[in-house]
């Protein structure tokens, strides 16, 4: 058998209760004299606190939303341009870490924000450094060239080398104060990024073992960290989880999940980890194969069955949303194809088109 693949993870990682408060020795390693920081609201006052310490922080944004706006991309972008900035740093979730790299990748250049939204104008070959600080346990944003960004309604998945940080810091102790329904939200997004890069038809053998511990890891410790927050030995093994989801997907890239997450999110308002856990069990179902069953075996699951009965356990155990008819009125039409038009979507390892699509929304109607 040929075996040809490419792999590279430019992202300097630092891992480990506590490094947050190491964060400057991190600015001064790449240059940074001036930075704004982007953050989520609740960690405004910890950043004001971080900018009394390094003496760095020359600007702060807290106002990132949920589902991340191109409006706040442009608050960003002023901020870094009129205080002349070096560097920015992004501490929070996943919305927080997009924000930040889509501002430091166009900052630099003239025009805005929205020109380069949509493709307008091409993305540059430098940017200034991102820092990046999770706080919450799934995304992966911290170590991938992808951002996530609305405009209004209309929602894009950027991939982009602009969009790589320069560095990443994950400090599990940021996550202790994550409530129950978010860590469940979280958790399981990891878990798909692992499983998804895992399958997905670009999958190549360094990430495959990263997704094979990922999925152990999500496992064995999103239950005891959804139950006792203050767990820094689950919170710890699920920063791990997540960390390893991002770097298994950041090449092969997500697949049917996270293609159907989209119009979920948009249409019936699902937060990005639910909306991808909703359809993940039944993925797993669709793409068992050999690969599949032998992911399982590694991490001590009998099959792909148990695997998936796991996933729709710890949804009903955090109290996500298991049926469509949960949602309100479905269009199951419109949700299939859009869904099915997805980039994403073409990653599946099983074709899956309108009708078949059709047929699994039924089945979790």
């Amino acid at each position: 058998m040929e075996l040809e693949f490419l792999y590279q993870q430019p992202v300097r990682i630092r891992f480990g209760a506590g490094t947050f408060s190491r964060i400057g020795e991190t600015m001064k390693e790449f240059g940074i004299t001036r930075c704004v920081a982007v953050c989520d609201p609740f960690l405004e006052a910890r950043v004001s606190a971080l900018s009394s310490e390094t003496g760095k922080i020359c600007g702060v944004f807290s106002g990132v939303e949920p589902n991340p706006q191109r409006s706040g991309v442009d608050v960003v972008v002023r901020l870094i341009r009129e205080n002349r900035a070096d560097g920015v740093i992004a501490v929070g979730g996943g919305s927080t870490m997009d924000t930040a790299k889509f501002a430091a990748a166009v900052a630099g250049e003239a025009g805005d924000a929205i020109e380069f939204f949509r493709g307008e104008r091409p993305f540059p070959q430098t940017h200034i450094p991102v820092i990046t600080v999770p706080t919450t346990a799934g995304t992966g944003s911290e170590v991938t060239q992808v951002s996530v960004i609305n405009n209004g309604s209309e929602k894009k998945t950027i991939n982009h080398p602009a969009f790589l940080p320069a560095a990443a810091i994950v400090d599990p102790e940021l996550t202790c104060s994550v409530p129950p329904r978010t860590t469940m939200n979280t958790g399981l997004d990891a878990m798909a990024h692992a499983l998804e890069g895992y399958w997905s038809r670009g999958h190549q053998p360094i990430c495959d073992l990263m997704a094979i511990e990922a999925v152990r890891l999500t496992l064995e410790n999103l239950e005891p960290a959804w139950r006792d927050g203050s767990d820094l030995v689950a919170r710890t093994n699920m920063s791990l989880a997540a960390l390893l989801g991002g770097l298994s997907f950041a090449l092969p890239k997500t697949a049917g999940s996270h293609a159907c997450s989209y119009p979920l999110s948009e249409d019936y308002h699902l937060p990005h980890g639910e909306a991808v856990a909703l359809t993940l069990d039944s993925f797993v179902r669709i793409n068992a194969d050999q690969r599949l069953e032998l992911l399982c075996r590694r991490i001590g699951l009998r099959d792909t069955e148990e695997l998936a009965s796991r996933i729709l356990e710890l949804k009903k155990l955090g109290g996500l949303r298991t049926r469509l008819s949960e949602l309100g009125t479905v269009d199951l039409n419109k949700l299939a194809h859009d869904a099915a038009v997805h980039p994403l979507m073409q990653n599946n390892p099983v074709r899956m088109d309108e009708a078949a699509l059709r047929r699994m929304f039924e089945a979790l109607a």
